[in-house]
């Protein structure tokens, strides 16, 4: 059975990267639309199989500034409160979190933008389906600095030393990643240019920054399709619904 998927992006060059691949494999036919310009309104919350909102480099708190966010955390209430199947990723997650209630902010300790690992929650252990990526030889992208509080309800499923919310899971239905899974070696060509203001602002090389996503993200890559692979089977039994379990975590 062909399954649904819509994709909400904030810039072009953010985009779906090695999870693309996995959705097609899965049999989805992913729609993807600008939430920038897109009448999101016009959108039923509840129509995809699987709802999916990528990252951007706007704060969920300048809706003053950008209108549509306030439109995107009213859809993804409506999702969520339906149970529907939902992943948010970097700005995603802070959407999914502020549309569960938490309170999305600057982060108090600074950017954290590179590659490091990611870690399972310190008192919870490690969802089997993120297991691939938290081994402590791997390195994930981290590129934000904005945080959130954990959401009511919600349970944590990674940390760093930096920023102790990471991700989230909401029953067997959503998943929010703070940090950047998708990414591909190829696709990040274009993040260096888009964010170039950002980089420079901060002080970041990009030769250097560019000299570790080659060391890192080959190996990133395949273990995300492992993640994605595992988690979409998680999600979605074989009539095609999610399920309203908490996923069992596995104690390191």
């Amino acid at each position: 059975m062909m399954r649904t998927g819509l994709v909400i992006i904030h810039v072009a060059f953010e985009d779906l990267g090695s999870l693309g691949r996995e959705l097609t494999n899965a049999g989805f036919r992913t729609q993807v639309i600008d939430a920038c310009t897109a009448n999101l309104r016009a959108i039923d919350a509840l129509d995809p199989d699987l709802m999916i909102v990528l990252g951007g480099p706007v704060g969920v708190y300048e809706h003053d500034s950008y209108p549509f966010l306030e439109v995107e955390i009213e859809l993804l209430r409506s999702r969520l409160a339906a149970k529907r199947p939902t992943l948010g990723i970097c700005l995603g997650a802070q959407l999914m979190a502020a549309a569960l209630g938490a309170r999305v902010y600057p982060g108090t300790r600074g950017k954290e933008l590179g590659w490091a690992p990611v870690h399972a929650d310190s008192g919870l252990g490690v969802p089997p389906w993120l297991a691939p990526v938290t081994r402590p030889e791997l390195r994930v992208l981290h590129w934000h600095g904005d945080t959130f509080d954990l959401p009511e309800g919600a349970t944590r499923v990674a940390e760093t030393s930096l920023y102790v919310n990471q991700g989230f899971a909401v029953g067997n239905y959503a998943l929010a990643l703070q940090f950047h899974l998708e990414v591909t070696v190829e696709g990040l060509e274009r993040w260096y240019v888009g964010h170039a203001s950002e980089l420079a602002q901060i002080g970041i090389c990009v030769r250097q920054l560019r000299e570790e996503s080659r060391t890192f993200g080959p190996k990133l890559e395949s273990a995300a399709s492992q993640v994605w692979r595992q988690w979409l089977d998680h999600v979605f039994n074989p009539d095609g619904k999610a399920t309203d379990e908490i996923p069992q975590i596995i104690a390191t």
